[in-house]
């Protein structure tokens, strides 16, 4: 049996131990399995004179085990999206979205060019001034970007050049909000962040704490005046006509964004919450003369591990506990996803960005490592007469991590030894897809630089730990942007 014919599936459940009924399994990429659905036995202390022992008796079994993996994007509904909900015990808020997901014209039913406009099923309603990405249509003009004029639940129309009419749109046929668009100077940056005169900021899904990118491709599209203001900034607070901004990029000033239609990108956000999300887990044995499908159900995230080290890609573990299993020579998916192919996210070529309190971390204290756990204190409850755990659990969650930098100044040491309150984030992205992980509050809470040994660099790993956030309510968050623009 040879392990690169191992095969690990995953599926969301609707209730905890319960699979929908007919299982659309999402393969994942992993590198590493250790899962485990093992018979735990009762050791009986009977006294023998013949010194013998008696059979061990079958008690209970266990479910639980890790996986390692390596991070990519994680696109909506795949391995590694359903993981960060389970982790997070919290569902993705999803910008406005329709995907034939398979089916020609199931969800996204046409485009009509006389009209510039495409029809859908309904849902969550497209806003003026969303940017929309098309994707996977048979005509190719009907790809790419495109600002609404029109919005609605539907429907969304745009007077940008381009479409064509197309009857049946294809099966991978996608309409995904990535931004938003302003009409002609429109959009302004002021001394805090970003301004209008037209466009109403609060009806397009934004949220305090959320990240933006500003500025697209070409000079239309981006400050021109300022050209520093073209970079992240994080939302801080949300008016119709104004959105106040921290993270300004150095350089930040006014730029009135004359004649421009000034592009912003913006994507998912998932923070953490309450509401447990498990999921049941095969592994196919593809390799047997007979392949065994082990199945195991009420799996939720209990420790995920993250690290980004210098020369590394970006690697994670995610060690579960679940409530009971079964094992045997039938499949239990009804369908089975093909894995992913987003490109592994890397250490130094894609992570754009590491900050401390609002400033990217540089000279002379660059960083060497940073790696967080978040740990959901996951519990299986056993009862009398029940096999495998009777449901699971939710304690605290407990976020803790390490920030290792260079030595190269006292700054964190200062902070380290005064207990200051800062906060941490960290941006990833590669294929013009960006994840970004944000610590709103976090407290250093050990470190030293020591000399290891001659001829070595001087670091300070800084050990940190999060606490709740008053404005964004939350301990960590997770943002992940489908398209953006350098």
């Amino acid at each position: 049996m040879d392990s690169n014919r191992v095969r690990l599936a995953l599926v969301r459940e609707t209730s905890i131990g319960t699979p929908p009924g007919t299982p659309r399994m999402r393969t994942m990429r992993i590198t590493r399995e250790g899962l485990q659905y093992v018979p735990k036995f009762f050791n009986s202390g009977e006294i023998r004179a013949d010194r013998m022992s008696a059979d061990p008796a079958l008690m209970n079994n266990d479910n639980s085990g890790s996986f390692d993996f390596e991070v990519s994007f994680p696109t909506d509904g795949t391995m590694i999206s359903e993981l960060f909900q389970s982790a997070m015990l919290n569902l993705w808020t999803n910008t406005p979205v329709r995907y034939n997901d398979g089916v020609a014209a199931s969800v996204i039913t046409a485009i009509t060019v006389t009209t510039n406009v495409v029809t859908f099923t309904t849902g969550a309603a497209y806003a003026v001034g969303h940017l929309v990405q098309n994707s996977g249509f048979g005509i190719a003009g009907n790809n790419g970007l495109f600002p609404v004029t029109t919005g609605g639940a539907t429907s969304y129309t745009s007077t940008a050049a381009g479409f064509a009419t197309e009857a049946s749109p294809p099966a991978q046929a996608r309409c995904k909000v990535v931004g938003f668009q302003g009409v002609s100077a429109d959009i302004t940056a002021t001394a805090s962040g970003l301004a209008s005169t037209t466009m109403d900021f609060t009806t397009l899904g934004l949220s305090v704490g959320q990240w933006l990118k500003i500025g697209g491709t070409g000079t239309n599209f981006r400050f021109s005046t300022v050209a520093a203001n073209n970079d992240w900034v994080r939302i801080t607070a949300i008016a119709a006509h104004a959105l106040t901004c921290d993270n300004l990029p150095t350089g930040w000033g006014v730029d009135a964004g004359t004649g421009k239609t000034l592009r912003v990108y913006f994507g998912d956000l998932i923070r953490n919450g309450v509401t447990p999300v498990t999921l049941a887990v095969e592994r196919a044995f593809t390799d047997l003369a007979t392949p065994v499908y082990i199945y195991q159900k009420g799996f939720s995230v209990d420790t995920m591990q993250v690290t980004m080290a210098t020369d590394q890609g970006i690697v994670a573990t995610a060690a579960l506990k679940g409530l009971t299993g079964t094992q045997g020579t039938v499949a239990n998916g009804t369908s089975y996803d093909a894995a992913t192919t987003a490109l592994v996210m890397t250490s130094n070529v894609a992570v754009g960005r590491i900050a401390e309190a609002g400033v990217p971390i540089s000279s002379p204290n660059w960083v060497r490592n940073l790696n967080f756990t978040m740990a959901n204190n996951v519990r299986q409850i056993n009862a009398v007469g029940n096999v495998g755990a009777v449901t699971l659990g939710f304690g605290e969650i407990g976020i803790t991590g390490t920030l290792d930098t260079y030595f190269g100044s006292n700054a964190f040491l200062t902070k380290l030894l005064a207990g200051t309150v800062s906060n941490l984030s960290a941006r990833a992205a590669a294929n013009s897809q960006a994840l970004v992980v944000t610590f709103p509050r976090v407290t250093f809470t050990a470190g030293s630089p020591n000399a290891g040994g001659k001829n070595q660099d001087v670091g300070l790993p800084l050990s940190f730990m999060t606490s709740i956030d008053p404005v964004t309510n939350c301990e960590i968050d997770f943002q992940r942007l489908e398209y953006w623009e350098v």
